[in-house]
């Protein structure tokens, strides 16, 4: 009966994508080495384990929107959910290693992506929690079925660096804002009457008009 482990490797940038993706290198590894694994559907639920870092004053001001004030962050400050991944292994016997990808966001209405955001430097600790099915050659040599248990993961720091430059690769100098229909509205009405042709420059000027 199969009884498969999971570590990450490292991570890469999928930099020839048409979105941001990271691509995780997975090595998967079953305890019964002479088994014959025919495949899995494998799904990876991925968790910002944001607790087990350390943060600089700047980080604490941009993750206030996350946690609050950082005198409350010994009863805020929890894991968040980043995303889901799935992935599909090959036959194999033993071991093997597969490419686990990550769609990205910079969409600062998601948390991740305010944490990724609002961090600087260093790593960001990660926890992966496996799930899915596994297809096998039994003793008998028929197709068997079995699921994934429940407490398989395993962790992961990644450098702040990977989300960064992902990011910067598709939005070079750039960020995102979404903005409810009304709101966008009055916003384009007021760049009209501005007479300002770009989105930058008619929030420029709402800007100043409030510093004054």
């Amino acid at each position: 009966m199969p009884d498969l482990t999971f570590e990450i490797l490292g991570v890469d940038p999928a930099v020839r994508g048409l979105a941001p993706l990271l691509h995780f290198q997975l090595r998967v590894t079953n305890e019964q080495a002479d088994e014959v694994i025919q495949s899995v559907i494998l799904q990876a639920q991925i968790q910002i384990q944001a607790p087990q870092r350390s943060y600089n004053r700047s980080e604490k001001e941009k993750l206030f929107e996350l946690f609050g004030p950082p005198e409350e962050w010994g009863q805020t400050l929890r894991a968040k959910l980043w995303g889901h991944s799935n992935t599909t292994l090959r036959t194999f016997r033993g071991v093997t290693d597969t490419i686990l990808p990550m769609p990205c966001s910079y969409d600062l209405n998601l948390a991740s992506t305010k944490f990724f955001h609002g961090v600087e430097e260093g790593e960001v600790p990660l926890l992966f929690l496996f799930s899915g099915t596994i297809f096998y050659a039994g003793a008998d040599g028929r197709l068997q079925v079995q699921q994934i248990s429940w407490n398989k993961e395993c962790t992961y720091r990644m450098g702040v660096s990977v989300w960064k430059e992902i990011m910067d690769h598709h939005y070079p100098n750039q960020g995102w804002l979404y903005l409810d229909r009304d709101l966008f509205e009055r916003l384009a009405s007021f760049k009209r009457r501005s007479g300002v042709t770009s989105w930058e420059q008619a929030i420029e000027k709402l800007l100043a008009g409030t510093n004054e």
